[in-house]
């Protein structure tokens, strides 16, 4: 089969050939349909995800799929299953690392992984959905769309016509545009330091686009909106200066959700801290991981919303692509010129 293999840190990824290993106990065998690319793979070429020492590996972890083979013990899913590929963890065997071989060479890879035409999957890393569901619905289910919806009801709790701010307007931020509106929010403010990211912002439905490598983020509130602080803070890039910076815009009770992950070893400045103590509550900043999405409960219930024309994924996914153009593909999200890139296996 072919692969997007991870040779060297920061090096592109190899297209090559890799062969399948044997299914052990709560493994899955799943023939991919369509993978996102999602940010935190950029972050795993530049070695950011302590993954250096684990090279060559594949890569990708929201997909959709069809079941080909079942391991023993496996239970969930059977064979001609369609199936949601995710990272966070569902009901199911925790199944051992899969192996490939590479180079003629065996290679061990993560517990489920989405650049490949083939993936050997951990029962618990895959949750089944009807046929009929879209391919793209069901791959952004693995991460980017679930995350969104779990980071602003789980994390940040956002009730209907509070403010949401959503820092760096990537294929996660976008989402997270999408499912703060789906949560009632008002208004949306989109922030990035790009000009092409203010039609995405419109696109979405949001309500005001600030470039903050050019505008001040306070003075631009007050004169588009009337207002000097927000409800909830969503920060995506992992930028500490852009941590620093917005942690003061936190309204009274407000709550800062960390989604993306700074560098190694970085560290973040809290400005003015005795500001946290505002508000009958305190304010709250929090890191999440996965926004606690619980893929087996939630799943299915975004599948039934998804059915019943509740939510969509209009204008989340912006490119497509093959595994042969995948480093293209990955330059233009380093860029800033897509929101999320699907991947047609």
């Amino acid at each position: 089969m072919k692969a997007a293999i991870l040779e060297k840190i920061n090096g592109p990824l190899a297209v090559a050939d890799v062969e399948l290993g044997e299914l052990s106990v709560g493994q899955v065998l799943v023939k991919v349909l369509v993978s996102g690319i999602c940010g935190a793979q950029l972050q795993e070429i530049a070695g950011n995800k302590n993954n250096a020492k684990f090279v060559p590996h594949l890569l990708g972890h929201e997909g959709c799929g069809i079941v080909e083979d079942i391991g023993a013990g496996v239970t969930k899913v059977k064979k001609g299953d369609k199936v949601v590929m995710h990272w966070r963890k569902g009901d199911g065997i925790e199944a051992d690392f899969p192996t490939y071989t590479f180079k003629g060479k065996t290679m061990r890879s993560g517990k489920v992984t989405t650049f490949s035409e083939y993936s050997i999957v951990s029962e618990n890393r895959v949750t089944p959905v009807p046929h009929e569901v879209s391919n793209d619905f069901c791959a952004l289910l693995g991460c980017g769309l679930s995350t969104a919806l779990g980071t602003i009801t789980n994390e940040a709790q956002v009730q209907p016509g509070e403010s949401v701010m959503i820092l760096g307007l990537g294929g996660l931020g976008t989402c997270l545009m999408k499912a703060a509106r789906f949560a009632g929010a008002s208004p949306i403010i989109g922030v990035d330091i790009r000009d092409n990211k203010k039609g995405v912002v419109k696109s979405l439905h949001g309500d005001l686009f600030i470039n903050a490598a050019k505008k001040d983020i306070r003075e631009t509130l007050v004169r588009e909106l009337g207002i000097k602080e927000v409800d909830v803070i969503i920060e995506t890039s992992g930028n500490t200066q852009s941590i620093a910076d917005t942690i003061p815009l936190l309204g009274n009770d407000g709550r800062y959700i960390l989604v993306g992950q700074t560098k190694p070893g970085e560290s973040v400045e809290i400005k003015i801290a005795n500001h946290l103590f505002g508000g009958t509550e305190g304010k709250t900043i929090k890191a999440t991981q996965g926004g606690r999405f619980s893929p087996s409960k939630d799943i299915p219930r975004y599948v039934k919303l998804y059915q019943a024309g509740l939510l969509n994924i209009d204008n989340l996914i912006t490119h497509r692509t093959t595994l042969k153009n995948i480093n293209t593909a990955i330059k233009l999200m380093r860029g800033g010129k897509a929101n999320r890139i699907a991947i047609d296996l």
